[in-house]
């Protein structure tokens, strides 16, 4: 082995063979970064929903947008319900006659 690979590996043995498994220290550590994450989350979601709340932009500010639809497809789609619209008038105000064959 590498002389440098070799003091590392003696190095972490020392340590491991130096150290004593203790359960309690483990979970105290496990749940401190645990409420520090939970913390630091909470502490994120009230500062973003305060920017929002006050009209701010999380994130870089577009400077323009370009329409992400076409205004004239919508006012084709509006003139097809507008002629659906006409259509069913002329059903209930009587403009159609028909002979009601279960009559």
């Amino acid at each position: 082995m590498n002389t440098t690979t070799h003091r590392i590996v003696a190095s972490l043995k020392r340590l491991r063979r130096s150290s004593y498994e203790d359960p309690e220290r483990g979970w105290v550590i496990l749940i401190t970064l645990a409420a520090i994450v939970l913390a630091g989350i909470i502490i994120w979601d009230i500062w973003a929903f305060d920017t929002v709340a006050k009209g701010g932009v999380i994130g870089r500010r577009v400077a323009s947008t370009t329409p992400a639809f076409d205004s004239a497809v919508i006012d084709k789609i509006q003139g097809i319900f507008d002629t659906r619209a006409a259509e069913e008038a002329k059903y209930i105000t009587g403009a159609y006659h028909f002979t009601d064959p279960s009559q």
